[in-house]
């Protein structure tokens, strides 16, 4: 008699695990799916209608580098410093700004697009803003040049160079802030997910 009351103490409470982990089950599934989210939100951007601008930009970046920087220099000549940028006396910001125009405005924004990378897009973001300062600063050198020193103004490349680093920066700066948006929402999610966990588990343990 008394083995067999044992017997049936010992399935339920077998049952009773039984029924608790099963209660668990989609707890965690539900966690694990929060986090396999969140960690897709995490790596990745999604540009939407914003890459179409950005490709755009990229090619007029491009395009603008064929046009005079000042003078009878263009970008490349100016990226280079080549006979003819020489010729201009193209100063320091003239230079750094081409370099970072190229560098990224157009490899790092279409590395970024190509593989949705959030820390591409950042870098990306971070690169053409300070582009937008020294588009700035090459803009004001060729307009007032050194005391005896002959220079061009800029030119139509250069302008349109620098427009258009400032279009790209605006772009990549909405992609990222709605990124890190969509974050926090996953992180707020995860943690309500976590709290209805424990809550369950305190009434089970109850």
């Amino acid at each position: 008699m008394t083995s067999s009351s044992d017997d049936k103490r010992n399935d339920g409470h077998r049952t009773g695990d039984t029924g608790s982990s099963g209660e668990n089950e989609p707890i965690e599934s539900y966690l694990k799916d929060f986090d396999d989210a969140e960690k897709k939100v995490a790596g990745e951007i999604d540009p939407g209608a914003r890459a179409l601008v950005v490709a755009i930009a990229v090619v007029v970046l491009l395009g603008s580098l064929t046009l005079p920087h000042s003078g009878v220099a263009n970008g490349w000549e100016v990226l280079v410093y080549g006979d003819d940028a020489q010729a201009e006396t193209i100063a320091l910001p003239s230079r750094l700004f081409v370099w970072f125009e190229v560098v990224f405005g157009v490899v790092v924004s279409m590395l970024a697009l190509v593989t949705r990378r959030w820390a591409l897009a950042w870098v990306a973001l971070a690169g053409t803003a300070v582009s937008i300062v020294f588009g700035m600063l090459a803009i004001w050198s060729r307009q007032t040049p050194a005391p005896g020193v002959e220079a061009a103004g800029p030119g139509i490349g250069l302008i349109i160079g620098w427009l258009t680093v400032i279009v790209l920066t605006f772009h990549w700066l909405k992609v990222v802030w709605s990124r890190t948006a969509l974050q926090l929402a996953a992180e707020e999610e995860r943690r309500a997910a976590a709290a209805e966990a424990e809550r369950r588990g305190d009434w089970n343990v109850g």
